[in-house]
């Protein structure tokens, strides 16, 4: 995906509408209650909807064909709309006007209500994510269960570090293209979500943003040794740095820092080098007929295919294909 791609989750149709009434029920039904403010009850509007749920994120695209103004009620989640094509005025109740294009997006914090004034053939991605997810990761990423709610600064600048918050979504709608694989597996999905929600806090700024840019201390050799060990043991596990940072009794941020002190890498890499091993086993043994590759790496929780296979290749000096090929004599 790229910010000018005509549509994103294409396979996730959800509504074709030509009336207010029917626009004003599926978007109630997949994100949060609208009104047209300047349409009569029975207008004629065009609207494509496309949308997805993770489990805990809801992801959408939404295409008008016409100019629209719309009112939202007031959202109980973080909302982040990216244009894809024409121009908005967006404004969340008491707060700065966001002039959204291709360059700019705009982040809205729950409770108070959008204002959007969408010009002619007005296209974006909306993505919807509960408080509750916003909160965990920073408190995670902070190591404090007492943290203000995340304040959100409204303009996402998609040409700095907004790209983080594209190349996330880029991700989910390329696991949507196959419906048969990555969002059918738990592991891969939870990780689709984290990437996304730690995109946005580290790309945007808030009023905890400082607090992440601080420096801190390196976690010692054995911390590193204990957290290398739990993950060699259960690379299938739904790891997180914070996971482990509690079992070795030290801070995400100084776990991080030991790794890439000790080994030349963070956690996280460690754990996809660990997987990229356990996807190579489970093709070498693989019967013929009874595996696929993107169902292997997916079950190990590699999202994007075109990314897995670039990594295992650089691993391992083959394709995932040839090795399954090898194994099977197909």
């Amino acid at each position: 995906m790229s910010v000018d791609d005509p549509e994103v989750f294409a396979a996730h149709r959800v509504a074709t509408c030509r009336g207010v009434d029917d626009a004003r029920r599926v978007l109630g039904e997949a994100f949060l209650p609208v009104e047209f403010p300047t349409a009569g009850t029975s207008g004629r509007l065009g609207l494509e909807l496309n949308a997805l749920s993770t489990g805990r994120l809801t992801l959408g695209y939404m295409r008008f064909d016409r100019a629209v103004r719309i009112r939202t009620s007031e959202p109980d989640n973080y909302h982040v709309d990216i244009p894809t094509a024409g121009r908005a005025a967006l404004c969340a109740a008491g707060g700065r006007p966001v002039e959204a294009t291709r360059r700019s997006a705009a982040v809205f914090m729950p409770g108070r209500p959008v204002d959007l004034d969408c010009g002619d053939g007005f296209a974006q991605v909306a993505l919807m994510i509960p408080c509750a997810e916003v909160q965990r990761e920073i408190e995670s990423l902070l190591e404090s269960t007492s943290l203000a709610p995340v304040e959100f600064d409204p303009e996402l600048d998609l040409t700095a570090g907004g790209q983080l918050v594209l190349q996330a979504v880029r991700v989910v709608d390329e696991a949507s293209r196959h419906v048969d694989a990555v969002l059918q597996h738990p592991l891969a999905v939870r990780h689709l979500e984290r990437s996304l929600v730690q995109a946005l806090l580290f790309s945007q700024g808030h009023n905890h943003s400082e607090a992440l840019r601080a420096p801190v201390p390196a976690a010692g050799a054995g911390a590193v040794s204990q957290a290398v060990d739990l993950l060699r043991d259960d690379p299938a596990r739904d790891w997180s740095v914070a996971d482990l940072a509690a079992a070795t009794a030290t801070s995400v941020r100084s776990l991080q820092e030991g790794f890439r002190a000790s080994l030349d890498t963070t956690p996280t890499a460690y754990l996809r080098r660990l997987r990229l091993e356990r996807v190579r086993d489970d093709l070498v043994a693989a019967a013929p007929g009874g595996a696929n590759v993107t169902a292997v790496s997916a079950r190990w929780g590699f999202t994007h295919h075109g990314r897995f296979a670039a990594a295992y290749a650089a691993r391992f000096g083959e394709r995932p294909s040839d090795t399954l090929r090898a194994s099977t004599g197909r």
